[in-house]
């Protein structure tokens, strides 16, 4: 289920969803989404990433941050998460942290607001309706947002870039993109790294691979014709960018997808 955020929230939060393991996940690819998510875990039951091979726990609160290597998830039957999904230039506006440090990581957010985050963990857990829980967590985005007035127009400047890079059917020319927004090359690549936490090509590479699979779910053409819809030069570069992110093929991840259906693909982070 999806939740919108309040006005003020929406040029950073995407939508908030709830998330409830329908059947015992092990091992499984977790998809890159081209967001950050802010999740929130609302139930008894365990979950966890993998990570460069590094396994961590979903804590309490926990930032996943931009993901461009193959992931995979653990997580046990009954378990629900909340998630608040950022667009891909707002984590720097709610977090201290360099963006960077969350770029392939899962990130216990308790390291960085320890008492503030306890201590909402204890009034969400207190809440039985997911309104007055998504209300909890609006209040204290709201909170560091008016702490932050300054990076405001970064941030809108940077959702201009971000906007036009993930609208464009073409493939990705920073030249072309610094001479139609007039800005330097330097200037966009700097703003990306600081605020972002990916390069502009990353970011677009990541929106290319989740359009991909979006047709390899829904459609049943071909992969080679799903390859050039969708930008790349030809089907085995597609296959190679595939790998990049997945570890495995679309012919594989097509299969699994469809056979597990949908509670599984919003598990794994395809969906939402």
């Amino acid at each position: 289920m999806q939740y919108t955020p309040c006005d003020i929230l929406k040029p950073f939060i995407r939508n908030y969803s709830v998330i409830t393991i329908d059947k015992d996940i092990k091992n499984e690819i977790f998809y890159p989404s081209g967001y950050v998510d802010f999740i929130v875990k609302i139930s008894d039951g365990n979950a966890a990433t993998i990570i460069h091979g590094l396994y961590r726990d979903t804590p309490a609160f926990e930032l996943l941050g931009h993901l461009t290597v193959p992931t995979r998830l653990n997580a046990t039957k009954g378990t629900t998460i909340l998630i608040a999904r950022m667009y891909p230039y707002a984590c720097s506006i709610f977090f201290p942290n360099p963006i960077t440090d969350f770029t392939n990581s899962a990130t216990n957010l308790l390291d960085v607001y320890t008492k503030e985050l306890q201590d909402l963990y204890e009034v969400i857990m207190s809440k039985i309706s997911i309104i007055q829980q998504i209300d909890l967590i609006e209040s204290f985005f709201i909170e560091k947002l008016k702490k932050h007035e300054k990076k405001r127009q970064k941030i809108q400047q940077l959702s201009s870039i971000c906007r036009h890079i993930l609208t464009t059917g073409e493939g990705f020319d920073l030249n072309q993109l610094s001479s139609t927004l007039g800005l330097s090359k330097r200037y966009i690549q700097k703003q990306f790294f600081e605020m972002v936490g990916l390069t502009p090509g990353t970011l677009y590479a990541s929106y290319r691979f989740n359009r991909s699979l979006r047709q390899i779910l829904n459609t049943d053409v071909s992969l080679t014709s799903i390859a050039y819809e969708c930008g790349y030069y030809d089907q085995a570069h597609f296959i190679k960018e595939f790998r990049k992110f997945t570890g495995t093929t679309p012919f594989q991840v097509r299969s699994t997808l469809i056979k597990n259906g949908d509670g599984f693909q919003k598990a794994v982070n395809i969906g939402l």
